[in-house]
């Protein structure tokens, strides 16, 4: 079983050394963060994730973005954001992806700043990216159109309202791919807390995911589709994908089918 992508605030300090990545923006980082964390943009990163040109096919770019955050290939990173998850889950898909140690904070800020946790650790001595290294991977839209024939076993997470069309967001079209298996983020969520992961296991095994299958998740545009892969992760899945760009991708291009429920 891979290692749960959460933590809980009170066994971080069994990590041995860690770096704190705060995905907050800067005035709630101002306020308060972990001891010697780093503000990490989430907002930022995730642009670039989306522009010709620094996506995650440029390794270069995104090596140089960790290592001016200090980021090394030894320490555990422990990334927080308001509580939501969701962008605590970017930075970790993306610090993973390219060979990183991290894990999320159930529960985020709220969660951290009411516990005893160990300093965090300074700038590492170099990072050197090595994508495709952790166990969530990704897909493209043009890899999971050929997957749609059974290959692939989506998983999208975004809002009821969104699955079926009734909330396009900004998109021309809306609803949901072909065969997708509809779980809210938010029902994964008890209190600002990821449930447990036996939990998870049932509400994905009920919305039909089953032992062995690849596990492409996605949202509109990351986040929660990150989220859900971490969750995914939890709950035992070992072969599970993040569909990045999402469906603001998928919707723009008139050869990828939707259904409209």
């Amino acid at each position: 079983m891979p290692n749960d992508p959460f933590i809980e605030a009170d066994a971080i300090a069994a990590l041995g050394p860690v770096r704190y990545l705060d995905a907050r923006d800067a005035a709630a980082f101002a306020a308060g963060h972990a001891p010697n964390a780093i503000r990490a943009p989430s907002n930022d990163w995730d642009t670039a994730a989306k522009v010709a040109g620094s996506g995650f096919e440029n390794t270069a770019h995104w090596e140089a973005t960790l290592n001016g955050l200090g980021v090394d290939n030894t320490t555990t990173h422990v990334v927080y954001d308001t509580g939501g998850m969701t962008n605590a889950a970017r930075v970790w898909f993306i610090l993973q992806y390219y060979g990183a140690r991290a894990v999320i904070v159930n529960g985020g800020w709220p969660a951290l700043a009411g516990a005893s946790v160990p300093q965090g650790a300074g700038p590492g001595s170099g990072f050197k990216a090595h994508p495709r290294a952790g166990s969530v991977g990704l897909v493209d839209r043009a890899t999971l159109k050929t997957q749609l024939d059974g290959d692939a076993h989506v998983f999208d997470t975004r809002t009821l309202a969104e699955y079926t069309g009734e909330d396009q967001r900004k998109n021309l079209r809306g609803g949901h791919l072909p065969g997708a298996r509809h779980l809210s983020h938010t029902d994964l969520l008890d209190n600002g807390r990821v449930k447990p992961a036996v939990e998870v296991r049932a509400m994905l095994d009920r919305a039909g995911f089953q032992p062995g299958d690849h596990i492409v998740t996605h949202c509109e545009g990351g986040g929660r589709a990150a989220f859900g892969a971490a969750a995914a992760v939890r709950a035992g899945f070992e072969d599970v994908r993040v569909y990045y760009l999402s469906f603001g991708d998928w919707a723009k291009d008139d050869t990828c089918p939707i259904v409209r429920d």
